[in-house]
């Protein structure tokens, strides 16, 4: 998907007369993906001469190029400081990683629980980076 592309679906809409924030079309993703320990090796933000010579995960790249190759969104969200921005950058471009942002700064210790006014979908990486596939599991959710 070609950057005016993005900027056009991700244009403020109108509902019941208020602007809203966008939604995506059915079918796209907005993929929010880790860097360390999650395409590449476990780089500490305290080691950040280990950032550029991190090892790729191969299956990661695959998979995540083609997410992009097919019009999904995908945003490289990761505890790196901003201050290795530049090294991260250079590291993703070196690799060859498709993407349309990178977000620094991500809350560091796991154990995250996101709310959020749109649906929210949470997959843990354990090593073996594929296509997701659909399995039923119990989520904490406010009461209605």
């Amino acid at each position: 998907m070609k950057k005016n592309e993005i900027d056009q679906l991700l244009t403020d809409t109108m509902e019941a007369g208020e602007l809203v924030s966008p939604t995506l079309p059915d079918g796209i993703k907005n993929y929010l993906i880790d860097i360390d320990g999650t395409i590449c090796d476990d780089i500490p933000n305290e080691e950040p001469e280990r950032m550029l010579t991190a090892k790729v995960y191969p299956d990661a790249l695959r998979t995540l190029n083609k997410w992009y190759d097919e019009g999904h969104m995908i945003c490289f969200f990761t505890s790196r400081t901003e201050e290795h921005r530049k090294n991260t950058e250079t590291w993703l471009q070196k690799h060859g990683f498709k993407y349309h942002s990178l977000l620094m700064g991500k809350p560091r210790g796991g154990n995250y629980h996101w709310v959020d006014n749109h649906l929210v979908k949470a997959t843990r990486y354990r090593g073996n980076f594929t296509d997701l596939v659909d399995k039923e599991v119990t989520i904490q959710v406010f009461k209605d």
